[in-house]
């Protein structure tokens, strides 16, 4: 019983409910992880056997966790009740679990026993050729859209026959017949992807009683992290294994639910009383991550949601700093302070460079920082994909490569394939010949666009400015319309690209051609820079502020704090101004010993110069957990924000 001793009371609570249902409120830092292992640990050595329980997490990263941790415990119980080979519990990712239960009872689910799993390229390809099937212009209808439709509503448990009967509109309809060549495709091929893990167990154990039974049988104690992510596949899911005993824990906050874009539904979580009547509730609401001040400003933001489980995060650590808020010029200006802020704290204070994050709302404005930490010489990594690395910025320049060295066939065969013209690998492998006259009439008329397309770009590098012949490519190319129609990791990356409209601007003082070449140049050398000596995981980190959940750093700073940026106006949550809330409130609560806030009076977006209004959520928290960073004329009166 020694684990008991580093546990709050409210944690012991969570610890010793054994049977029913049980609600975790879990706030930011307050050692949910710890309290799930706790509670598998104090099972087991209550007496039940570790492999009638079940713990289901969200990501493969925090399943790893849970089992390490339990590998110890559980190997100590082990050798010190002379129990040899005791049996672990099951503990995976919700994906991991439906592929167990598949596998287990294949045939009842009409499966092959050693069926494939179609990751997320697989079925953009399966979509692909499910539209060519349907006689469907992917021009028309961007796959990706299609693909992302069909993925919503599996995860919602709309069957495909259902919905086309509901299918009234021009769109649907299409939606409904890709949709049944996809998974014919998938069927021929024997695989399942990954919604299919999800709504295919949930259809097995709706029509199977025996094997539900055997199931309930089976896992006796079923845990769920990140309740509130889950959708109404992963619900039902759970509440058909939980049965009549609902020995169900699950651990989540609503505050943190940030996911509504992917189909998460945190009314699980808020309706989880009503659904299992006399659960228990604990609240765990000790914070062991961040000091006082960061806690008391993330209260700040937090209470003025509406949809939430109310609690108020504390903290034993210490009072802390106050917190840094920058008002910049531009972004530029704001890269710069945050770069020469991580220098200072690394070169004077001996932070470690892994230890501060940058955080942003969204991915473009990674291209000012990293600009800012280069010229810093500061070791950085940006988790996702750097700036010149991202496949729309590539597509976008193969263009100004492909006009500029007809010779560079790969650079042509990338910008012939985006936006799709309709040209398989024979027909490119014919243009990159010389064979075009080969090719069927449309096909042929296709091509002549395209080539008169670099001959324009070509012509306008002698004459326009580098941001100018940009814009044009992506007018002219049917990009940005494209990307700006289809699902939100599209508009992000039309966002991205826009930026790179925006970067545009910085080569126009040079003469044409000069400036697009230097910026071609740049890219390049750029995509191939290293890491240097230190490995990349010592360096600072730049990342979304989705990227940095589950995360945690002892200086953080948080970018971009302006309408229409953050909370953010054209990406995820349109219409919900709760969740960029909970999302600020995920960014803030990353931090442990040291919070900075930066917003950017002006900031170039597609090449324009926009005047900012501060974020709403700044004016959230309490004026006196704020210092304002010196800035002589930039700085602002805070009441005024």
């Amino acid at each position: 019983m020694d684990y008991f001793s580093e546990l709050n009371e409210r944690q012991r609570e969570a610890v010793t409910h054994k049977d029913g249902p049980i609600l975790i409120i879990a706030g930011a830092g307050a050692g949910k992880t710890k309290t799930l292992t706790c509670r598998i640990h104090h099972l087991v050595q209550g007496g039940v056997p570790p492999e009638k329980i079940l713990a289901v997490t969200f990501t493969n990263k925090a399943a790893r966790e849970m089992r390490e941790r339990l590998d110890v415990i559980l190997g100590h119980l082990d050798e010190v009740g002379g129990r040899r080979g005791l049996r672990a519990p099951f503990i995976g990712t919700f994906h991991a679990l439906g592929a167990h239960i598949l596998r287990s009872h294949a045939a009842r689910a009409n499966l092959h026993p050693h069926f494939s799993i179609a990751d997320r390229d697989d079925s953009l390809s399966a979509i692909k050729d499910a539209m060519k099937l349907s006689s469907i212009d992917p021009k028309r209808f961007e796959p990706r859209k299609i693909l992302s439709a069909i993925s919503r509503q599996k995860g919602n448990l709309i069957s495909l026959e259902s919905y086309a009967a509901d299918s009234s509109d021009f769109l649907s309809k299409i939606i409904a017949t890709v949709w049944g060549h996809y998974d014919e495709l998938l069927k021929r091929g024997r695989s399942l992807d990954f919604d299919d893990l999800l709504v295919r167990p949930v259809n097995l154990l709706t029509k199977d009683q025996k094997i539900l039974e055997n199931l309930q049988n089976e896992w006796l104690y079923i845990h769920v992290d990140e309740y509130q992510d889950t959708n109404a596949a992963q619900y039902e899911l759970t509440s058909l294994l939980s049965g009549a005993r609902k020995n169900l824990c699950v651990v989540g906050d609503s505050d943190q639910s940030i996911y509504s874009w992917r189909g998460a539904d945190f009314g699980n979580m808020l309706n989880f009383e009503r659904d299992y009547p006399g659960a228990a509730v604990v609240t765990l609401e000790e914070n062991y991550r961040s000091t006082q001040t960061i806690l008391r400003a993330a209260n700040n933001v937090i209470s003025r949601n509406v949809m939430r489980k109310e609690k108020n995060l504390f903290t034993k650590n210490k009072v802390g700093e106050v917190i840094n808020l920058y008002v910049a010029l531009d972004e530029t200006d704001e890269a710069t302070f945050v770069a020469a802020s991580a220098l200072r704290l690394i070169k004077n204070e001996g932070v470690d460079p892994g230890e501060i994050a940058v955080l942003y709302r969204a991915n473009f404005q990674s291209r000012a920082l990293e600009e800012a930490f280069l010229a810093e010489e500061i070791p950085y990594q940006v988790l996702g994909v750097r700036f010149f690395e991202r496949k729309e910025i590539k597509d976008i320049l193969s263009y100004i490569k492909g006009a500029t060295n007809p010779s560079d066939f790969v650079s042509v065969a990338r910008a012939l394939s985006v936006p799709k013209r309709g040209l398989g690998k024979i027909a490119l492998a014919k243009i990159i010949a010389g064979q075009t006259s080969q090719l069927p009439l449309r096909q042929r008329e296709s091509v002549t666009v395209f080539l008169k397309l670099l001959d324009d770009i070509r012509t306008s590098l002698e004459t326009l400015p580098t941001s100018k012949v940009i814009k044009m490519i992506l007018e002219r190319s049917g990009i940005l319309s494209g990307l700006k129609s289809g699902s939100s990791d599209e508009k992000e990356r039309a966002e991205n690209i826009e930026e790179l409209v925006t970067l545009g601007t910085h080569y126009d003082s040079h003469n044409p051609p000069d400036g697009t070449m230097k910026l071609i140049e740049e890219s390049m050398l750029s995509s191939g820079d290293e890491d240097g000596a230190e490995k990349p995981e010592s360096g600072v980190k730049l990342m979304t502020a989705h990227a940095s959940k589950g995360l945690e750093f002892s200086h953080v700073f948080v970018t971009g704090l302006e309408e229409g940026l953050f909370p953010h106006g054209g990406l995820d949550n349109e219409g919900d101004p709760e969740e960029e809330r909970r999302l600020f409130y995920v960014a803030l609560t990353r931090a442990k010993e040291k919070l900075s806030l930066s917003y950017a009076m002006s900031r170039t977006i597609y090449g324009s110069r926009r005047i900012n209004i501060p974020s709403e959520f700044i004016s959230d928290i309490d004026p006196s957990l704020i210092a304002m960073e010196e800035g002589g004329e930039r700085i602002l009166d805070l009441e005024k924000l």
